[in-house]
């Protein structure tokens, strides 16, 4: 992409003249950045000097995504590159066994944003596309997703993806055959994530059986839809 690659060129004065001993470490990513300090002080005067160099190459920080945050137990912690992170304590904290530690899974913007893209690949606008077509859609978002989220501490979050994404299929499977979401998570086969925590879903719609299509009324006592 040109535009991370203008922000490593034109940010790389800031990264010659930044000054660890002085102002801590700095950790940049094209234009979001983040700075480790030991006290508050030096936090302090790392965001003055902060303000000085990109003043000097006309830019400045974001206000509303700039502050000073203490990482300690039960602190707000902080959003970086997707990811929130934020010191947690381990479990065996009542034995006193626990240690305190940075944890990290997908911030709640990220997660808004997976919703949103599933929620746009099964609209209703889709409904003239074979549930095959709209799982595969699917499975290719949730493939990069997961591949940048599946480090740290993510495991609930992503459950949480996998559930909303299987649901959001169910409810398009059954919208297209003119039934409920009932019907939808019957019809919807998925796999569950892998040892590796990946998501994905099968893509594999239960077919009628023969000679029986799907019914647009619910089906009869007695009888039982594969």
């Amino acid at each position: 992409m040109i535009s991370p690659l203008l922000c490593n060129i034109y940010l790389h004065r800031l990264d010659r003249e930044w000054n660890v001993r002085e102002y801590g470490v700095l950790v940049r990513f094209a234009d979001d950045l983040l700075v480790l300090c030991r006290t508050r002080q030096q936090a302090e005067a790392a965001l003055a000097r902060l303000r000085q160099v990109l003043a000097e190459l006309g830019l400045e920080p974001k206000e509303a995504k700039t502050r000073i945050v203490g990482l300690e137990e039960g602190g707000p912690g902080f959003d970086f590159l997707g990811f929130h992170h934020q010191m947690v304590r381990s479990r065996g904290w009542q034995t006193g066994r626990g240690t305190v530690f940075l944890a990290r899974w997908p911030a709640d913007k990220a997660m808004r944003h997976a919703r949103d893209r599933i929620r746009e690949l099964t609209a209703r606008s889709r409904l003239l596309l074979p549930p095959e077509a709209v799982v595969q859609d699917i499975n290719m978002f949730l493939r990069g997703w997961v591949a940048y989220f599946r480090y740290g501490h993510s495991t609930a979050c992503l459950a949480k993806i996998r559930d909303y994404a299987t649901l959001r299929l169910a409810i398009f499977v059954g919208k297209r055959h003119k039934r409920g979401r009932r019907f939808g998570l019957h019809a919807v086969a998925y796999l569950s994530p892998d040892r590796y925590g990946l998501i994905r879903l099968s893509g594999v719609v239960v077919p009628p059986r023969a000679n029986k299509p799907w019914r647009e009324k619910p089906h009869a006592a007695g009888e039982r839809r594969r």
